[in-house]
């Protein structure tokens, strides 16, 4: 009887950890690939990024290059790996000039109590890196 009740608590265990997430991000996959459309960025399932120009039913065509001469791939949605998100043409506000930090740098408060250091090896603080 306690083999039996070992288990069924093995495969609720089993179930909790690797059944129910695996499933989660099943249908978290399959809810993207439906809703990719037109104008969508995708990567596919042999590595191409494109853009989905056409969609019927499940039959997409995806163009996969700009410029003079565009190529396009008819593809079933079964053959989207990823729905991209769009990209942001504005630079993030974290970007900082490399002068102004170098000028931060230089300036650097100094106090005459510290003493330099130093190591075993001399005085040569790159050859304490060497092992």
């Amino acid at each position: 009887m306690s083999f039996l009740i070992v288990m069924v608590l093995l495969l609720v265990v089993m179930y909790v950890l690797m059944i129910r997430p695996q499933r989660q991000r099943q249908r978290e996959q399959v809810t993207m690939i439906d809703g990719a459309g037109v104008g969508d960025d995708i990567l596919t399932t042999g590595g191409i990024y494109g853009t989905i120009t056409r969609a019927d039913g499940d039959d997409i065509v995806v163009d996969i290059a700009d410029g003079p001469a565009v190529f396009t791939v008819h593809m079933t949605r079964r053959g989207i790996a990823a729905v991209l998100p769009p990209e942001d043409d504005e630079e993030p506000d974290e970007l900082v000039d490399a002068d102004v930090v170098e000028d931060a740098v230089d300036e650097a408060p100094v106090t005459e109590s510290q003493d330099a250091v130093t190591t075993a090896a001399g005085g040569d603080p790159a050859s304490a890196d060497r092992r």
